[in-house]
């Protein structure tokens, strides 16, 4: 069965931050610091999920989508990300769990969207190895609960991105800006996935994937200096994540580090246990120059000539097909099945006086992404499904409310749902394939 669903992430939409035990993350803390987030929002309500669970999992059955990806909670199981296990989180998500199952929607939770326990981070974060036997035990306990019911389970989401903003730049949770030091914080995900792997496995989950944020990377020319910066970027953004959980080995690092002291003998293979699928997030292409002065190998060049999302991000259509075929032709037979498990896009979506919501460049953008997808499995990939980003408005991190990507509208002052012109498309859509007929736009 393919997979067509939406996803979400728990601190981006439940709300209830303080409720039923739940411990501080380190998303709680950074977003109450002045200036972090813009005009200082906070996920401490968000789109109240926690409360309007069962209007959500409603508006998802009614959209006809067969697939759920969201992601659990860490501190809401375990308030200090160890040690005492918190009931009434657990029963939160087993009734989720159960509601998404009557609706005939397959669940498909992530174990770790960014929201650390902030008790974890006091005690040094993904740069404390010990981390990853905590992240294990952490993985058996919500899987104890909920294996019996969920074929398929996601260990990590976009490690890349939380290595690279929250502890490199310093822009998202924990907050530092480590630079090049922030290096072991991906290896220790890497091993935490791995670690995790097996005791979702000892704890009979059937499937379990790895999401990573992809790009094509686009030399800015054909100079060798250029051509050295691209393969640099893609080296960090993509291979350090891809290779080892794949090849069972890191790429070449020593743009970045003059050693991988930080890896120990075995971790390689317990990072390259064999996974049953890769999640693939896509937004847009990265077009890469060589580097201005001293600093990181590269520098960012930006790119032109395409239209643009609220974000500022190129729409770029065909970038999620060349990044899937440059997958295979790069991993060949190592490579699993893949699930895009997030593709959307940003807009600044505005109610009219009816209260309808036209997003149509919405509509456009997941029509012509959903093409190249097709595009792609033409071609040899092997998809297995397509989730959209996202079912709701919700927090959008640093962007605080800014940032719309929802195929709900939300009004975050009354908690209002309003399916968009895109959430209409898409049953629609939905609706065709079903009955074996094409959809336009």
């Amino acid at each position: 069965m393919f997979l067509w669903g939406t996803a979400t992430a728990a601190y981006q939409i439940e709300g209830a931050a303080r409720e039923d035990g739940r411990g501080a993350s380190v998303w709680d803390t950074f977003a109450h610091e002045p200036g972090r987030t813009r005009n200082g929002h906070t996920g401490d309500v968000a789109c109240d999920h926690y409360h309007r669970w069962r209007e959500d999992v409603a508006l998802m059955a009614g959209l006809g989508v067969n697939a759920y990806r969201f992601s659990i909670s860490w501190p809401r199981v375990r308030p200090q990300g160890a040690g005492e296990v918190n009931a009434r989180g657990l029963d939160f998500y087993d009734r989720l769990v159960d509601a998404l199952l009557a609706a005939g929607i397959q669940p498909v939770p992530t174990l770790f969207h960014w929201d650390l326990p902030q008790a974890l981070e006091e005690r040094g974060g993904w740069m404390d190895r010990d981390i990853c036997e905590i992240f294990a035990d952490y993985a058996a306990v919500v899987a104890a609960r909920l294996a019996d019911r969920v074929p398929l389970w996601i260990t990590l989401n976009e490690p890349f991105v939380h290595m690279a903003y929250g502890y490199a730049m310093g822009l998202h949770a924990p907050g530092r800006a480590l630079m090049t030091g922030a290096l072991p914080a991906a290896h220790h995900q890497l091993l935490a996935h791995g670690r995790a792997v097996q005791a979702l496995r000892a704890a009979g989950a059937r499937q379990v994937a790895l999401t990573n944020n992809c790009t094509p990377v686009w030399p800015a020319s054909r100079e060798e200096a250029d051509l050295r910066a691209a393969d640099a970027y893609d080296v960090l953004h993509n291979r350090l994540f891809n290779d080892p959980v794949l090849l069972g080995r890191y790429p070449d690092l020593s743009a970045y580090t003059p050693a991988l002291d930080f890896v120990r003998d075995g971790d390689l293979d317990v990072i390259s246990a064999p996974l049953d699928a890769l999640g693939v997030n896509y937004y847009n292409p990265t077009r890469i120059a060589a580097p201005a002065g001293a600093g990181l190998p590269f520098q960012d060049a930006g790119i032109t000539g395409h239209p643009t999302t609220a974000f500022g991000w190129p729409v770029v259509p065909d970038g999620l097909r060349e990044l899937l075929t440059g997958l295979k032709a790069r991993y060949g037979a190592a490579l699993p099945p893949i699930l895009i498990t997030e593709n959307g896009c940003s807009q600044q979506d505005v109610p009219a006086a009816d209260g309808t919501v036209d997003d149509a460049a919405r509509v456009d953008f997941l029509d012509r992404h959903i093409a190249a997808m097709r595009q792609a499995m033409a071609e040899g990939v092997d998809v297995r499904g397509y989730l959209v980003w996202s079912l709701l408005d919700n927090f959008e991190w640093a962007e605080g409310y800014e940032q719309r990507f929802g195929l709900v509208h939300v009004d975050f002052a009354t908690q209002r749902r309003t399916p968009k012109r895109s959430y209409h498309w898409f049953r629609e859509f939905l609706r065709a394939q079903e009955t074996g007929q094409n959809t336009e736009t």
